[in-house]
Protein backbone atom coordinates (compact mmCIF):
# COMPACT_ATOMS: atom_id res chain seq x y z
CA UNK A 1 0.00 0.00 0.00
CA UNK A 2 1.28 3.45 -0.90
CA UNK A 3 2.06 5.58 2.19
CA UNK A 4 0.12 8.83 2.01
CA UNK A 5 -1.13 11.74 4.02
CA UNK A 6 -4.73 12.00 5.09
CA UNK A 7 -6.94 13.28 2.32
CA UNK A 8 -7.05 17.05 1.88
CA UNK A 9 -10.47 18.43 1.00
CA UNK A 10 -10.67 21.26 -1.52
CA UNK A 11 -14.06 22.79 -0.68
CA UNK A 12 -16.45 23.53 -3.52
CA UNK A 13 -15.70 26.93 -5.10
CA UNK A 14 -12.39 27.27 -3.20
CA UNK A 15 -8.69 26.61 -3.72
CA UNK A 16 -5.85 24.74 -2.05
CA UNK A 17 -2.13 24.44 -2.77
CA UNK A 18 0.56 21.93 -1.77
CA UNK A 19 4.32 21.74 -1.98
CA UNK A 20 5.80 18.62 -3.54
CA UNK A 21 9.36 17.37 -3.58
CA UNK A 22 10.69 15.81 -6.77
CA UNK A 23 9.43 12.21 -7.13
CA UNK A 24 6.46 12.73 -4.82
CA UNK A 25 3.01 12.58 -6.42
CA UNK A 26 -0.35 14.28 -6.08
CA UNK A 27 -3.62 12.39 -6.55
CA UNK A 28 -6.69 14.50 -7.39
CA UNK A 29 -9.93 12.67 -6.62
CA UNK A 30 -13.25 13.66 -8.19
CA UNK A 31 -15.19 12.74 -5.06
CA UNK A 32 -18.65 13.24 -6.57
CA UNK A 33 -17.65 12.59 -10.19
CA UNK A 34 -18.97 15.92 -11.45
CA UNK A 35 -16.35 18.53 -10.58
CA UNK A 36 -13.82 20.31 -12.80
CA UNK A 37 -10.50 21.13 -11.10
CA UNK A 38 -8.17 23.84 -12.41
CA UNK A 39 -4.47 23.12 -11.77
CA UNK A 40 -1.27 25.21 -11.83
CA UNK A 41 2.33 24.43 -10.85
CA UNK A 42 5.54 26.41 -10.27
CA UNK A 43 9.21 25.68 -9.68
CA UNK A 44 9.45 25.89 -5.88
CA UNK A 45 12.63 27.97 -6.11
CA UNK A 46 11.69 30.26 -8.99
CA UNK A 47 8.08 31.36 -9.42
CA UNK A 48 8.95 32.82 -12.81
CA UNK A 49 9.07 29.20 -14.05
CA UNK A 50 5.59 27.70 -14.21
CA UNK A 51 3.63 24.90 -15.85
CA UNK A 52 2.69 26.04 -19.34
CA UNK A 53 -0.07 24.60 -21.53
CA UNK A 54 1.37 26.00 -24.76
CA UNK A 55 4.80 24.37 -24.39
CA UNK A 56 3.21 21.18 -23.07
CA UNK A 57 1.11 20.72 -26.20
CA UNK A 58 4.26 21.12 -28.30
CA UNK A 59 6.19 18.65 -26.08
CA UNK A 60 3.50 15.92 -26.24
CA UNK A 61 2.04 16.73 -29.67
CA UNK A 62 -1.49 16.24 -28.41
CA UNK A 63 -4.28 18.36 -27.04
CA UNK A 64 -4.74 16.47 -23.78
CA UNK A 65 -2.29 14.39 -21.74
CA UNK A 66 -2.26 10.61 -21.55
CA UNK A 67 -0.71 8.49 -18.82
CA UNK A 68 3.05 8.83 -19.24
CA UNK A 69 2.87 12.36 -20.66
CA UNK A 70 4.58 15.24 -18.88
CA UNK A 71 3.61 18.84 -18.39
CA UNK A 72 6.50 21.21 -19.02
CA UNK A 73 7.20 24.76 -17.91
CA UNK A 74 7.55 28.00 -19.83
CA UNK A 75 11.28 27.06 -19.93
CA UNK A 76 10.40 23.63 -21.37
CA UNK A 77 11.44 21.62 -18.31
CA UNK A 78 9.24 18.73 -17.12
CA UNK A 79 7.40 19.63 -13.92
CA UNK A 80 4.53 17.09 -13.56
CA UNK A 81 4.02 13.69 -15.20
CA UNK A 82 0.70 11.83 -15.36
CA UNK A 83 1.38 8.40 -13.84
CA UNK A 84 -2.21 7.17 -13.34
CA UNK A 85 -5.69 8.14 -14.46
CA UNK A 86 -8.80 6.16 -13.51
CA UNK A 87 -11.14 8.69 -15.12
CA UNK A 88 -12.21 8.47 -18.79
CA UNK A 89 -9.09 10.55 -19.49
CA UNK A 90 -11.07 13.58 -20.63
CA UNK A 91 -9.30 16.77 -19.55
CA UNK A 92 -8.64 20.17 -21.10
CA UNK A 93 -5.62 22.35 -21.88
CA UNK A 94 -7.48 24.92 -24.03
CA UNK A 95 -9.81 26.94 -21.84
CA UNK A 96 -8.61 29.89 -19.79
CA UNK A 97 -9.30 29.72 -16.07
CA UNK A 98 -12.25 31.81 -14.94
CA UNK A 99 -11.54 35.16 -13.30
CA UNK A 100 -13.60 38.12 -12.10
CA UNK A 101 -13.86 39.59 -15.58
CA UNK A 102 -15.16 36.29 -16.98
CA UNK A 103 -18.16 36.44 -14.65
CA UNK A 104 -18.77 40.10 -15.45
CA UNK A 105 -18.98 39.10 -19.12
CA UNK A 106 -21.41 36.33 -18.15
CA UNK A 107 -23.67 38.99 -16.62
CA UNK A 108 -22.82 38.57 -12.94
CA UNK A 109 -23.08 41.91 -11.12
CA UNK A 110 -21.71 41.03 -7.67
CA UNK A 111 -18.42 39.31 -6.82
CA UNK A 112 -18.32 35.67 -7.92
CA UNK A 113 -15.68 33.27 -6.66
CA UNK A 114 -13.38 32.25 -9.50
CA UNK A 115 -10.48 29.93 -10.22
CA UNK A 116 -7.82 32.62 -10.52
CA UNK A 117 -8.65 34.04 -7.11
CA UNK A 118 -8.80 30.46 -5.76
CA UNK A 119 -5.28 29.86 -7.05
CA UNK A 120 -4.02 32.86 -5.09
CA UNK A 121 -6.06 31.76 -2.07
CA UNK A 122 -4.37 28.36 -2.02
CA UNK A 123 -0.88 29.70 -2.51
CA UNK A 124 -1.28 32.44 0.09
CA UNK A 125 -2.20 29.76 2.65
CA UNK A 126 1.33 28.43 2.07
CA UNK A 127 2.80 31.91 2.46
CA UNK A 128 3.62 32.13 -1.24
CA UNK A 129 2.51 34.88 -3.62
CA UNK A 130 2.57 34.01 -7.35
CA UNK A 131 4.08 36.78 -9.44
CA UNK A 132 1.31 36.85 -12.03
CA UNK A 133 -2.21 35.72 -12.81
CA UNK A 134 -1.83 32.73 -15.13
CA UNK A 135 -5.06 32.05 -17.02
CA UNK A 136 -3.65 28.93 -18.72
CA UNK A 137 -4.51 26.19 -16.22
CA UNK A 138 -4.70 22.43 -16.73
CA UNK A 139 -8.44 21.80 -16.44
CA UNK A 140 -8.75 18.37 -14.91
CA UNK A 141 -11.94 16.40 -15.75
CA UNK A 142 -13.14 19.25 -18.01
CA UNK A 143 -14.85 18.05 -21.20
CA UNK A 144 -13.94 20.27 -24.16
CA UNK A 145 -14.25 18.68 -27.59
CA UNK A 146 -13.08 19.80 -31.02
CA UNK A 147 -16.03 19.93 -33.41
CA UNK A 148 -16.00 17.78 -36.57
CA UNK A 149 -15.03 20.85 -38.59
CA UNK A 150 -11.65 20.72 -36.81
CA UNK A 151 -12.01 24.32 -35.69
CA UNK A 152 -14.89 24.97 -33.30
CA UNK A 153 -15.03 23.84 -29.68
CA UNK A 154 -17.83 22.17 -27.71
CA UNK A 155 -18.14 22.81 -23.98
CA UNK A 156 -19.74 19.73 -22.38
CA UNK A 157 -20.33 18.36 -18.87
CA UNK A 158 -17.75 16.15 -17.19
CA UNK A 159 -17.87 12.41 -17.86
CA UNK A 160 -16.16 11.27 -14.65
CA UNK A 161 -17.65 8.92 -12.06
CA UNK A 162 -17.50 9.39 -8.28
CA UNK A 163 -14.02 8.51 -7.06
CA UNK A 164 -12.28 8.88 -10.43
CA UNK A 165 -8.77 10.24 -9.99
CA UNK A 166 -5.66 11.42 -11.78
CA UNK A 167 -2.19 11.16 -10.24
CA UNK A 168 0.77 13.33 -11.25
CA UNK A 169 4.39 12.92 -10.19
CA UNK A 170 6.56 15.96 -9.48
CA UNK A 171 9.67 16.13 -11.68
CA UNK A 172 11.10 19.00 -9.63
CA UNK A 173 10.39 20.54 -6.25
CA UNK A 174 7.24 22.49 -6.96
CA UNK A 175 4.10 24.16 -5.73
CA UNK A 176 0.79 22.90 -7.12
CA UNK A 177 -2.41 24.92 -6.74
CA UNK A 178 -5.90 23.59 -7.41
CA UNK A 179 -9.34 25.14 -7.64
CA UNK A 180 -12.64 23.30 -7.27
CA UNK A 181 -14.05 25.41 -10.10
CA UNK A 182 -16.91 27.71 -9.00
CA UNK A 183 -18.50 27.82 -12.47
CA UNK A 184 -22.28 27.56 -12.07
CA UNK A 185 -23.43 29.36 -15.22
CA UNK A 186 -21.71 27.46 -18.05
CA UNK A 187 -22.64 23.77 -17.77
CA UNK A 188 -19.22 22.17 -17.31
CA UNK A 189 -19.95 20.08 -14.22
CA UNK A 190 -22.21 17.01 -14.04
CA UNK A 191 -24.80 16.64 -16.78
CA UNK A 192 -27.71 16.96 -14.36
CA UNK A 193 -26.25 19.30 -11.73
CA UNK A 194 -24.17 22.43 -12.30
CA UNK A 195 -23.51 22.89 -8.57
CA UNK A 196 -19.77 22.98 -7.74
CA UNK A 197 -18.68 20.17 -5.40
CA UNK A 198 -15.73 19.32 -3.13
CA UNK A 199 -12.77 17.32 -4.40
CA UNK A 200 -10.01 15.58 -2.45
CA UNK A 201 -6.22 15.37 -2.69
CA UNK A 202 -3.66 12.83 -1.53
CA UNK A 203 0.11 13.41 -1.46
CA UNK A 204 2.05 10.21 -2.15
CA UNK A 205 5.49 10.33 -0.53
CA UNK A 206 6.89 6.85 -1.25
CA UNK A 207 6.66 4.02 -3.79
CA UNK A 208 5.73 6.44 -6.55
CA UNK A 209 5.98 5.03 -10.07
CA UNK A 210 9.43 5.87 -11.40
CA UNK A 211 8.93 5.54 -15.16
CA UNK A 212 11.32 7.80 -17.09
CA UNK A 213 10.11 11.11 -18.51
CA UNK A 214 9.44 10.92 -22.23
CA UNK A 215 11.47 13.41 -24.21
CA UNK A 216 9.94 16.12 -26.37
CA UNK A 217 8.41 15.26 -29.69
CA UNK A 218 10.72 15.69 -32.69
CA UNK A 219 9.83 15.07 -36.33
CA UNK A 220 10.83 11.64 -37.63
CA UNK A 221 11.99 13.01 -40.98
Amino acid sequence: MEPKLARIVVPARHGKAVRLRANEALKIINTHGTQVVDCWAWNAYDLDEFMCMETTRVWNQRLNPLVGDSFVTNRRNPILTVIADSSPGIHDTFMAACDRRRYELLGVKAYHRNCCDNMFEGMLELGVTPRRQNLASFNIFMNIRVKPDGNGLLTLPTESKPGDAITMRAEMDCFVALSACPQDIVKIHGAHDSTPKDVELEILRENVASSPVRGPWVPSE
